[in-house]
């Protein structure tokens, strides 16, 4: 009898934020994940998104890999999201075979992958590290929405809404925010 390929899918989410790190998910499911609540987490509200997290929790062997802002600004977002996907990866209690990652590229050194274009609408193993990736990298944003509460971080989770924009304005620069980004570098040098 041959072997179950086990397969991995990897995403990342915040690449396009303003404030905090950016955060992967690896996955590899287990036997019983509903396949029918696995999407593009962009496509699924915010509560739902926690309730489909917690059940691919349940039925999977799944890691976080975070970067920081610190990373973001030293290696540049491309290879922040790459280093965070390498250590979602790394941190998989469980080998893959295949790493199925989202996008068109690859952390160095990878063995065994293949990227894949929109892969979190094609791919469930991708869809669920997208659901967990953003609900991980939500509730951190939140939790920092409690020491700077003046960004609305708490429902924009670090990316540039009209919110955000009037908080910096009037408030500044926190170092959670990504000096490099072009809003915030044109803030800096006013």
């Amino acid at each position: 009898m041959k072997k179950k390929l086990i397969t991995a899918g990897v995403d990342e989410v915040g690449r396009g934020c303003l404030a905090g790190p950016v955060v992967s998910a690896a996955v590899i499911l287990k036997e019983g994940v509903n396949l029918d609540l696995l999407k593009d987490s962009k496509k699924i509200s915010f509560k739902k998104r926690i309730e489909i997290s917690d059940h691919i929790k349940s039925h999977s062997f799944y890691a976080i890999g975070v970067a920081s802002v610190d990373e973001i600004l030293e290696l540049n977002i491309l290879q922040a999201s790459l280093l965070s996907m390498k250590r979602a990866i790394k941190n998989l209690t469980v080998k893959p075979d295949l790493t199925l990652i989202d996008g068109n590229f690859a952390p160095i050194g990878l063995k065994n992958f293949k990227t894949i274009i929109n892969g979190d609408e094609k791919i469930k193993v991708i869809s669920a590290a997208s659901v967990i990736a953003k609900v991980h990298r939500d509730q951190l944003m939140i939790k920092l929405a409690k020491k700077f509460s003046n960004y609305a971080w708490e429902n924009n989770f670090g990316y540039g809404t009209k919110a955000h924009f009037e908080g910096l304005k009037k408030f500044g620069v926190t170092s959670h925010h990504r000096k490099s980004f072009k809003p915030i570098h044109k803030i800096l040098s006013n």
